[in-house]
């Protein structure tokens, strides 16, 4: 079978980028308690672009598939599964090694799919096998390409909304970057949840995109003083933010804390654009959190795919190319590395109709 996987060359971090490869492997077999799943689908990440910059831990160059996203149907079981999961649907887990601790990973040993040591697998191939315990069934509303975008910018928006922000119905709530897959699922959370979102980004094309899936108002980030024609946006009856969900960094602090109620939050998942955040004196004065967010745990990503399921929440796409090749999915790392997204870059693997047994 086919598979896409990173070559090494030699460079310094942040200055070298690994080219893609393509390879042919075995199909897997299942053990004893996994599944053997026909991949539909597979969806970039931005750490995908990072492991090929070398901005990432763990790198390997072992002929492990990138992409942490897919969906499949289950053509095979183990010994010890029950075989009621033939020709299901299922999304998998895109994280090892974090089971239920709100607090974070409860060792050392936390991986991600795709492309690295710690987790030494990825969905950038034609057929994967992963334990049973590592796949949830994908909501039936959700088409293969959808679903293939869900896993991990859906667990990172969920943790960083409800298990950080703890957003209610009512809360105003501010998403920077609108865009990006997590951004864009935690606008569709928020929003599902009852709160009135903001958001921010520098092109207009966006925020008008934004609006009609639900956000309320939008600013660009661009304009000087943002934050101030922001403030003129938020409701009388409750002039304030609740909360930010933020994937930048950089300032986010100094512009959103003369904003944020006493004992306001901001979560941050990513700082994708700055890497540090300065925390004021202002910001101790009201009481406000600066929250870290990782993905999530397996607990958490059960959670978000029962929430996608109940409340028929949808996945924004911005792009789909068909096959595992190097030319068609070239394109989407320079459309990620350019930011022209607006929602997942996904590739099409096989067909449903195809793959049914």
């Amino acid at each position: 079978m086919k598979a896409i996987t990173i070559e090494k060359v030699n460079g310094e971090p942040g200055h070298v980028y690994y080219p893609l490869k393509l390879i042919d492997i075995p199909q897997p077999s299942p053990q004893p308690t996994e599944v053997k799943i026909k991949l539909l689908a597979a969806a970039l990440n931005h750490r995908d672009h990072f492991i090929r910059q070398h901005l990432y831990p763990g790198i390997s160059f072992d002929n492990i598939p990138l992409f942490a996203d897919g969906i499949g149907i289950v053509t095979s079981t183990g010994l010890l599964v029950h075989r009621d999961w033939l020709g299901k649907r299922v999304l998998l887990a895109p994280g090892r090694g974090w089971r239920d601790s709100p607090d974070g990973p409860e060792g050392d040993s936390y991986g991600i799919l795709g492309g690295t040591k710690h987790a030494p697998n990825g969905t950038l191939q034609e057929y994967i096998c992963v334990p049973v315990s590592e796949v949830e069934e994908a909501p039936l509303h959700l088409d293969p390409i959808e679903a293939a975008g869900l896993p991990l910018c859906g667990l990172t928006a969920f943790r960083a909304v409800f298990t950080k922000a703890k957003v209610q119905a009512g809360q105003n709530i501010l998403i920077t970057g609108i865009g990006g897959g997590v951004a864009l699922q935690a606008l569709a959370f928020c929003a599902a949840a009852g709160a009135m979102v903001f958001v921010t980004s520098s092109s207009d094309q966006k925020l008008a995109a934004a609006k009609e899936l639900g956000a309320s108002a939008g600013v660009s980030y661009k304009k000087d003083g943002w934050n101030k024609e922001l403030k003129g946006l938020l409701p009388q009856s409750r002039p304030y933010l609740d909360a930010v969900i933020d994937g930048a960094g950089g300032d986010i602090a100094a512009r959103t804390v003369p904003l944020l109620k006493k004992g306001g939050k901001i979560v941050s998942y990513g700082m994708t654009l700055g890497p540090q955040t300065p925390y004021t004196m202002q910001a101790v004065l009201k009481n406000i959190e600066i929250l870290g967010s990782t993905m999530g745990s397996r607990k958490e990503f059960a959670q978000m795919v029962e929430y996608v399921r109940h409340k028929q929440l949808r996945t924004v796409v911005s792009r789909v190319v068909e096959g595992i090749s190097i030319e068609s999915i070239e394109p989407l790392f320079a459309e990620l590395k350019e930011g022209r997204q607006f929602g997942k870059l996904v590739v099409r693997i096989a067909s449903e109709e195809n793959s049914k047994l």
